[in-house]
């Protein structure tokens, strides 16, 4: 066990790229508390975590394993392991401290390495507070960023991260929307360059459409006005990584009350079949909230004619899929499903091709009892009745109906 620990030692310097840290013992600015290593409660010079997650400096943890205790001192919680893992971003913090590149913006770090610091749960929040005084973090400078090309990233990175800090206020957050609508278009066009990136992106490509989405909040003509912006946004639900797949749902349900013509626009873009491929994708990594936003999207779809067509042209896996995940969506996402399906199969006559795919559906008659016994809306209760006939098997000249509000949209017939 004790070859294991000491076997980190030659790769904390090679994933670190840097030797072990030569402090500056004459620096008179006092180091953040967490700079200090619990035991010896001197700065840290090779920062490792044990796995409670507490950082410690090496000598000090290995001299107290090697001692004999199977328990982390802070915590005194039984170790189930014993590996250390070196803390690269703390180390990288204080390196930048010894230097005094922290104590002045005239010689700040790299804006890449305080959104490292903010965005690190090991550091201490009275250290992020100094760090969000900075003038680099002002609203109008980071909004700056989005006029060179090669600060896009960043940009995004670091204002995605803001907008989400407890730590920044709500005043701070408002300033920073406020600067990023001042060149609306300067902003968009960033963002779309961003979303425009790889698979070796995708965590830019994600703080991009959370900057997205607060502006989606502002002015939801952002989406309707860039068909650019709605392609990159349905090709981010086409990823493979969850957590893209979900910033690219939040934005599109941000559309909600953007216009009919949104809407038409992201269906031509193809969100039916990327919402299907979603849907379809539940259980091989795609959390079940996820696929209840996909739903609402897909809802959201069926408020417009085309929405509706590219849904019955291949009713087989979409309708399929929608009666497939709709009782593992949530009471929101059941009563969106209900609503999809009615829409097809039912407004207008509905259409033979949604209607016999999902009487072809396993279980659909009894999920739909099981939604009308639920604690739905009365236009659920109401479309979920018309859609008993469609699961029944009953000719298509009962279905006639004219119209339910749900929640998010009014279906129109054909």
């Amino acid at each position: 066990m004790r070859n294991r620990n000491r076997s980190h030692n030659s790769s904390d310097q090679e994933i670190g790229r840097t030797p072990l840290l030569c402090l500056d013992v004459s620096k008179t600015e006092p180091p953040p508390s967490y700079f200090r290593c619990p035991i010896s409660l001197e700065v840290m010079r090779s920062p490792v975590s044990l796995c409670t997650g507490v950082t410690y400096d090496r000598s000090s943890i290995q001299r107290w394993l090697d001692s004999g205790n199977t328990t982390c001192p802070a915590t005194m919680q039984p170790l189930h392991s014993t590996d250390l893992v070196p803390n690269l971003t703390l180390r990288r913090l204080i390196h930048l401290w010894s230097s005094s590149t922290f104590y002045s913006d005239q010689h700040l770090p790299p804006l890449s390495d305080l959104a490292r610091a903010l965005s690190d749960p090991a550091v201490d929040e009275a250290y992020k507070l100094s760090l969000l005084s900075s003038d680099a973090l002002r609203p109008s400078t980071l909004a700056s960023l989005f006029d060179s090309h090669e600060t896009l990233e960043l940009a995004v990175t670091l204002i995605s991260l803001l907008l989400s800090l407890d730590l920044v206020d709500a005043g701070r957050k408002r300033a920073l929307i406020t600067a990023l609508l001042s060149d609306l278009d300067a902003t968009t066009s960033g963002i779309v360059s961003v979303l425009k990136g790889g698979p070796d992106h995708s965590t830019s490509r994600v703080a991009a459409a959370r900057v997205l989405e607060m502006l989606i909040a502002e002015t939801k003509m952002v989406i309707a006005e860039k068909p650019d912006l709605m392609t990159e946004l349905v090709r981010l639900i086409g990823e493979s990584d969850p957590e893209s797949v979900d910033a690219g749902l939040r934005c599109l349900m941000g559309i909600n009350g953007a216009g009919r013509r949104a809407m038409t626009e992201i269906v031509r873009m193809g969100v039916v079949p990327a919402i299907t491929k979603v849907m379809e994708r539940e259980g091989d990594g795609i959390p079940a909230p996820v696929v209840a936003r996909a739903m609402r999207v897909l809802e959201l779809a069926t408020g417009c004619a085309e929405g509706r067509a590219a849904i019955c042209a291949e009713a087989e896996r979409c309708v399929a899929a929608v009666v497939g995940m709709m009782m593992k969506v949530g009471n929101e996402g059941s009563e969106a499903a209900v609503a999809v399906l009615w829409s097809v199969c039912c407004a207008g006559g509905g259409d033979r091709r949604a209607s016999e795919a999902a009487a072809a559906t396993t279980g659909g008659l009894t999920k739909i009892l099981m939604v009308m016994q639920g604690d739905c809306s009365p236009s659920t209760r109401k479309m979920a009745g018309d859609l008993l006939r469609v699961f029944r098997g009953n000719d298509r000249s009962s279905m006639g109906a004219s119209g339910y509000d749900s929640k998010t949209l009014h279906v129109m017939p054909f």
